[in-house]
């Protein structure tokens, strides 16, 4: 009995990678690739669009975040499973992930031999982890935070909407043009610059831009 493959959007902001993943799953007969993205954004719509059952997405990229585009892709098709693919193997960005409803966290060296696999799995209704980072599990970051040793706590705390205003702002747009972004009012958008300047302990924009490069939300 044949059965139908699994559909999957690939998004990356770099054409050569997004291709190079395109072209290694296009290999695996159980698998088809029906779309693809070159920036967090237009991976929302694309998936929108073509409802793929799997979404593989680039942590890092333009207009909105791997992570924060995970969130509205979840909030709009919850049958949809995400992976996300990052060179990142800390603690605050596997929260961010879990948090943000994501089910494949898959290291970038290690994409050739596991990202298949991790398709296949998060397809099953299993969360799929790298190896180097399958025991940063949600109750191992919580131990973590809570033992004051852990310097990303502030940014552990910050929602998904939050990290993805703070990663609009770094990225240039002035408050009317963050709401029109995320279709909000610009009230809206001032009141989480409020809570993103007080729970980071920022004063400024610029303070904000450099904890963003830091965290690597946003490219220098």
């Amino acid at each position: 009995m044949t059965t139908d493959p699994i559909t999957v959007l690939v998004a990356d902001d770099h054409a050569i990678v997004r291709e190079g993943i395109v072209s290694l799953l296009g290999a695996e007969p159980d698998l088809l690739v029906v779309g693809e993205a070159a920036d967090g954004k237009e991976a929302v719509q694309t998936a929108e669009r073509l409802h793929p059952q799997v979404a593989v997405l680039d942590v890092s990229m333009p207009r909105l975040n791997g992570l924060t585009a995970a969130y509205q892709i979840r909030r709009a098709l919850p049958d949809t499973a995400i992976i996300v693919l990052t060179v990142y193997n800390d603690q605050a960005y596997v929260t961010q992930a879990l948090g943000a409803g994501v089910r494949g966290y898959v290291l970038k060296q290690a994409v050739a031999p596991e990202l298949a696999q991790a398709i296949r799995a998060v397809h099953r209704g299993e969360v799929y982890l790298s190896a180097e980072i399958a025991n940063l599990t949600p109750w191992y970051c919580k131990d973590a935070r809570s033992t004051g040793n852990d310097q990303d706590g502030p940014f552990d705390d910050l929602t998904v909407r939050e990290v993805e205003v703070l990663q609009l702002i770094a990225e240039g747009l002035s408050n009317k043009e963050v709401a029109q972004e995320l279709q909000v009012s610009v009230k809206t958008i001032e009141t989480h610059r409020t809570r993103l300047m007080s729970k980071l302990d920022i004063h400024d924009t610029a303070g904000l831009v450099r904890y963003a490069i830091r965290k690597k939300i946003v490219q220098p």
